[in-house]
Formats: C-alpha cells, sequence, structure tokens
C-alpha cells in the first residue's frame, strides 16, 4: 500500500557544481566550517556551503570506491583532517593544513582557483588504516576524536585509537574488534557528549552499529581498550541501513537513537534509566572503567522501540538525519522520496507511545514489550510523530542514497541568518549533490 501523500514543504536550491557525473554515496558537512565532503567513485569532493561549487579535492588515495567519509573534530579552522572508508578495506586519513591562507571559514567565501591540479594536491593522504577482510562500509570519530570507528562486509566493527603525542603526531592502534554482528555492518556512529558523561555506569563514548543481520548493537568500554556489548536492538525486519543518535536530548534524558531499514520503516529508541542511576552522584573516578568490579553493575542495558514513524517510503531506506536545530527527522531511499517529520512538542517525552497503563505494564516487566509491533506483528506508528513533508523524484529517476541537515552560508540566506537557518542535503546515483530549503 502507498504512503498517505502529505504537503512538499520543500523547494530545490541550485545544486552544487560541478555535477559529479558518477554515483555519489554521502555528503558529511563539516562539524563547525561551512564545507561539505562527498564520497564518490575513488575520491572526495569538498564543497563550500557559501558558494555552492567544489572548494578541493581528496583523491589517488583509493584503490576502489569511497563509501563513506567523517571529519575529525576539534581541530583549528586552518587545519582539516578527514577519514575515508573505501571498499579496497582500509580506511585513509587525509589533512590539509594551509596555515598561509589564514582562517578557511573566511577563506571558502572566496571563488575558488580554476587550477585543480592545486586543489588536488592541498590534501596529503598520511595513514592508510588496514586489517579489516572486505569493504569498508562507514566510517565516524568519537566526539572528541580519541577514537575511530570503521565497520565492513566482514561482519565486524573496528576501534582505533589515536595514541599521537600531538594533533599532528598521525600514529593510531586497534584498540579493539567487535565480531558479534551476524552480516555485514553497514553503519557506525559514536553518541554526541551529553551531560550524561561519566555519571553512574554511563561510559563517556558510546557506540552504535546497524548491520544486514536486522540489529543494532550498543557497544561500551567497560575498562581500558576492553568493549562489550551492552544491548541488541531488535525489531526490524530488514538490513539496518543506518542509525544516528538524538544530536540535542531534552533535560537529563539519554539520548536516543534513530534506525532505518529495508523494512521501510525509521524507528525510534529509547534506553530504559532506572532512578538510582539518574540520580547516581558523580564519583572520584569518574568514568565506568574506575569502578572497582566488586562495585561495578551488569553491563546491559535495555531500549525500547518506543517510536514507529509515520509510513512514508515504499522501498528500502537509505538514509535518515535528525535535525540538532528543529528535531526534525528527513528520510530518503531506493524510492526517491524525500519524507520530513515533526515530533509533537507535547508529546515529546522519552516516553512510550503506548497508553499510560500499557506503558507502564510493559516497564514493570508486566507484559511482553512490543519494540514497536502490534500482535500481528505490523509496525505501530507513534502518535508523537506526524509526516509534514513529502518530495516524489528528488533526483529525477535516480535512487537517493544519502540526506543530511545542514547550516545555510550561500547567498540566497538574509546574512543575519547564515549560520543559523538549516536546509537539507540530498546525494543521489545521478551524481548531483542537492540542497534544499525549508518552506515554513
Amino acid at each position: 500500500m502507498a504512503p498517505p501523500e502529505s504537503a512538499n514543504l520543500l523547494a530545490a536550491l541550485p545544486p552544487f557544481k560541478p555535477d559529479l557525473y558518477q554515483r555519489a554515496w554521502q555528503s558529511i558537512p563539516h562539524p563547525t566550517l561551512p564545507l561539505l565532503a562527498t564520497a564518490h567513485q575513488k575520491s572526495v569532493t569538498v564543497f563550500s556551503l557559501s558558494t555552492l561549487s567544489a572548494h578541493s579535492a581528496l583523491t589517488n588515495g583509493h584503490d576502489r570506491s569511497v563509501r563513506s567519509t567523517t571529519w575529525k573534530p576539534n581541530l583549528p579552522p586552518h587545519k582539516l583532517c578527514l577519514v575515508t572508508g573505501s571498499f579496497d578495506s582500509t580506511a585513509g586519513l587525509w589533512r590539509w593544513n594551509d596555515e598561509a591562507k589564514g582562517d578557511l571559514e573566511v577563506d571558502v567565501t572566496e571563488e575558488d582557483s580554476d587550477d585543480d591540479d592545486k586543489k588536488e594536491k592541498e590534501w596529503d593522504l598520511i595513514v592508510i588504516l588496514d586489517g579489516q577482510d572486505s569493504e569498508v562500509k562507514s566510517v565516524s570519530f568519537s566526539p572528541t576524536g580519541q577514537f575511530l570507528a570503521t565497520c565492513s562486509r566482514d561482519k565486524s566493527v573496528w576501534i582505533w585509537e589515536d595514541v599521537g603525542t600531538n594533533e599532528e603526531d598521525d600514529e593510531w592502534e586497534t584498540v579493539a574488534v567487535l565480531s558479534e554482528h551476524e552480516g555485514d555492518v553497514k553503519a557506525v556512529a559514536w553518541c554526541p557528549e551529553t551531560n550524561r558523561s561519566g555519571r553512574g555506569r554511563y561510559s563517556s563514548d558510546v557506540l552504535a552499529s546497524a548491520s544486514y543481520d536486522n540489529t543494532v548493537r550498543i557497544w561500551r568500554e567497560e575498562s581500558e581498550q576492553e568493549w562489550v556489548c551492552v544491548a541488541v536492538l531488535e525489531g526490524h525486519e530488514g538490513t539496518v541501513w543506518g542509525v544516528q543518535w538524538e544530536p540535542k536530548p531534552r533535560g537529563e534524558k539519554f539520548p536516543r537513537i534513530m534506525t532505518w531499514s529495508a523494512d521501510r520503516t525509521v524507528r525510534i529508541w529509547t534506553l530504559k534509566e532506572e532512578e538510582d542511576e539518574e540520580e547516581a552522584p558523580q564519583h572520584a573516578w569518574g568514568s565506568l572503567g574506575g569502578i572497582p568490579n566488586t562495585m561495578r553493575r551488569a553491563l546491559k542495558e535495555e531500549w525500547e522501540c518506543t517510536a514507529v514513524l509515520p509510513t512514508a517510503h515504499t522501498r528500502d531506506i537509505y538514509s535518515a538525519s535528525w535535525s540538532p536545530g528543529s528535531g526534525m527527522v528527513a528520510s530518503t531511499g531506493s524510492d526517491g522520496v524525500i519524507a520530513v517529520y515533526r515530533e509533537d512538542e507535547e508529546g515529546a517525552t522519552n516516553g512510550v507511545h503506548a497508553t499510560d497503563d500499557e506503558a507502564a505494564a510493559e516497564l514493570d516487566g508486566d507484559v511482553q514489550m512490543t519494540n514497536g509491533h502490534t500482535e500481528n506483528n505490523k509496525p505501530q506508528e507513534s502518535r508523537r510523530w506526524k509526516l509534514i513533508s513529502t518530495t516524489p523524484n528528488a533526483h529525477g529517476a535516480y535512487e537517493v542514497n544519502h540526506i543530511t541537515w545542514c547550516k545555510r552560508y550561500d547567498q540566497g540566506c538574509a546574512p543575519e541568518r547564515r549560520g543559523i537557518e538549516e536546509m537539507l542535503v540530498s546525494t543521489g546515483d545521478d551524481g548531483i549533490v542537492r540542497p534544499w530549503q525549508i518552506i515554513q
């Protein structure tokens, strides 16, 4: 059955130039600068969000397609670092270091040079991280940049640690190989920094991984260089294509998790937090690794599917993005549709979508958790989330591989709104990177 029709609240802005003329996998905005990195073929093109044009390119580093990329956080504005994950089974760490040009946040507003050779030489491939047996599907930095996670078709997740003595000493060690998934691992994502870091039994670094085995696993560092799976999120009925943490959780709650799947659903998962953990004081030992074994609680967590977003897609959902500004969610995929959802503020708590009595019974263990399903095993949609916009044929007849929220810096945005107003950026098989304005 086709999803119900809704309004189209997206207006296409001029696409980024030049067109890539080849399948593009994803576009990742820089955490602070007006830059966007797009993975395609064996390279990455970095676009300026100010001019909507190419800023630089990373080339000649991989033998096969670059499937994913991630920016290293917490670097000065004149220094850039990208990690690329490739189908050649490796991850590459690249650096741009051009102190002579000053602040990149200013420089990218200028017209780019026509000297393509010069552009390509400004990125240097510093380190190749290898060891996984098959395609690297996803790469992700932890919030501090200390850890890098990579995942692969070989069913493993690798965690690498930056052991260099300074920010330019590129020395990385493999500190964990996590092999509990039963299928290809499609995506990895680190929990953002929150006010829960170091409290109770919650360690500061938390990783989620999504897999072809229809599950998401949550990993925490139990002790130094010892990572364990603390939860398995089950409920999807197809490959889980991706996972994202809630970028800005409300109040004191731990961030929720969003997942999307070949089963054509987007789901929200919530950690069940006990009262004594919420009120736990900050102990002298700080993070979990310092707690004596005799005092350490079992490292198992209970996550529940607390929302299934309204049906909007007829085929696999390849990508979804949760806005840190508005809190809205956008999704896209094989059917070429871009859908936008909004959470009802009146009911936007980290609670369940069932009635209060049903919720209490589930949380008390009196009835089996539904994990977002009804008795006939059909997804139960949340009444808190509303489908507010659908845009069909976003890239014509082509599949859309990725979508992300990012800040606007282009000339079409009012000067006082630059760096504040949001837009969506979609990336497709047609090689076009397309920005979209939200019509409010």
